[in-house]
């Protein structure tokens, strides 16, 4: 039986619709039932029938679901409609209208009890608290969600949990980040919830804490899964997510062509589609491959787009993030001074609780300007708040190189032992490729 409200509430509210059309207990009977049922009814000693609640509904020329639960008529309907306009509004890059559109349609969802629509909403300001930086409010959103759909099976619960994994991630949480993704992997193809759409999501999501921390064979095996599982997804931003997050595996390995073909996939869907973030992140990804493949101009002009792009759509984490990449271009184009004034102006927006990776090499960054021009004390001041940083977001990848930078600037001024300690430092995180202590391996999906 479909959902209803008991039949207490139920009585009062037959009585007050019959009450407000001037009709009888009689009238409203007739045909097929007494006037004492209905007195029976409205006193709520009777809990009645569908077909004896679509009768009454009929003759007070109301929907039947407005009688049997009191929300209004194709309301579900509606609601999901209105959060689908939300959801547009959040790609143009107007994360706080889309908030503030979100906040009203969760209201509302709540005062009529709709709970996966409550989910949806609480979802989208996951989502726009995540363009905003704000990624305390954005965890507590994306679990506020997964709670709402908690007697729903897993693959409806992932686009929480993936947003969940991805506020840790962007506060510098990659192994817990790791262990969210991957235990949900883990149970949609160990348990036989094979959803492609699901498990595309994680596997995109996996690979960008996997490159952090070092495992670029972990990273390389996702984008292959994702890419296995690309055909059987109909979703056009899922797919651009995809091509996105793999090209990253790509750059690691040399592959430049295929990731800016990758890139280019990406960026035209995210334009047929109109979601501006996630273009000004394909801009961010391609300045980053041209700045490995030496193209510095090309680099420089892709990120100052991604900078631009998310400035203009207040994305404030973003775009410091975006800064910091730049800043490094602008270094090795000669730009030194200009770097610095950059990184500077955004190192009060990073941290080791927000965007960890990046504050890290932030300070790396002013470490090796500070070098160039002979102020050692500032250098090793930079390098040590970035070792600190990237120990304690666990980003292996970039340990063992700012551990020779510092061991050199300590050789150099002299002090033998404090850089051979250095030295072991980095050694120590100079693992082979792919191995991590997260412990085994995901569960391959069924291709």
């Amino acid at each position: 039986m479909a959902e209803r409200d008991d039949p207490g509430i139920i009585g009062r509210r037959v009585q007050q619709l019959r009450t407000e059309r001037g009709l009888t207990q009689k009238q409203l009977a007739e045909p097929a039932y007494t006037p004492a049922y209905v007195s029976t009814l409205e006193a709520g000693r009777v809990r009645p029938s569908e077909e004896a609640l679509r009768h009454i509904a009929e003759r007070l020329g109301v929907a039947y679901e407005e009688l049997a639960t009191g929300r209004p008529a194709r309301l579900a309907t509606d609601l999901r409609l209105r959060l689908t306009d939300a959801q547009r509004t959040l790609a143009t890059g107007e994360a706080e209208i889309a908030a503030e559109q979100y906040t009203a349609l969760l209201a509302e969802a709540e005062s009529h009890g709709l709970e996966a629509e409550c989910a949806a909403a609480l979802l989208g300001l996951g989502e726009c608290a995540l363009d905003t930086g704000d990624l305390t409010t954005a965890r507590e959103r994306f679990e506020q969600s997964e709670k709402r759909l908690a007697d729903a099976p897993l693959p409806v619960r992932v686009p929480a949990l993936r947003g969940r994994a991805v506020s840790h991630y962007l506060a510098g949480e990659l192994r817990y980040a790791c262990y969210l993704l991957e235990s949900a992997i883990d149970e949609l193809n160990r348990g036989g919830l094979h959803d492609p759409d699901a498990l595309l999501l994680l596997y995109s999501a996996v690979i960008a804490p996997y490159m952090d921390m070092g495992a670029h064979a972990r990273a390389a095996q996702a984008a292959e899964f994702a890419l296995a599982l690309a055909p059987q997804v109909g979703d056009p931003a899922l797919l651009a997510r995809m091509h996105r997050s793999v090209a990253r595996t790509m750059i690691a390995e040399g592959r430049m062509a295929e990731a800016d073909a990758s890139l280019g996939k990406a960026a035209e869907l995210y334009r047929q589609l109109q979601i501006r973030t996630e273009l000004a992140n394909c801009h961010w990804m391609r300045g980053y491959l041209y700045a490995q493949n030496g193209d510095l101009e090309r680099a420089e002009s892709e990120l100052r787009e991604a900078q631009a792009m998310h400035s203009a759509q207040r994305a404030a984490l973003y775009t410091s993030q975006v800064a910091v990449e730049l800043a490094d271009v602008l270094h090795r184009r000669g730009k030194s001074d200009e770097a610095a004034t950059l990184l500077h102006g955004v190192l009060g927006d990073l941290s080791s609780e927000r965007g960890a990776v990046h504050s890290a090499g932030a300070h790396r960054l002013l470490g090796i300007i500070a070098e160039d021009g002979r102020d050692t004390e500032t250098a090793e001041e930079h390098y040590v708040r970035a070792l600190s940083l990237l120990e304690r977001a666990g980003a292996a990848g970039d340990l063992a190189d700012l551990c020779r930078l510092l061991g050199d600037l300590l050789r150099r001024t002299g002090r033998i032992d404090a850089a051979l300690d250095a030295y072991r430092t980095g050694l120590g995180h100079r693992t082979a490729p792919g191995t991590t202590t997260l412990g085994p391996a995901p569960a391959h999906p069924p291709l």
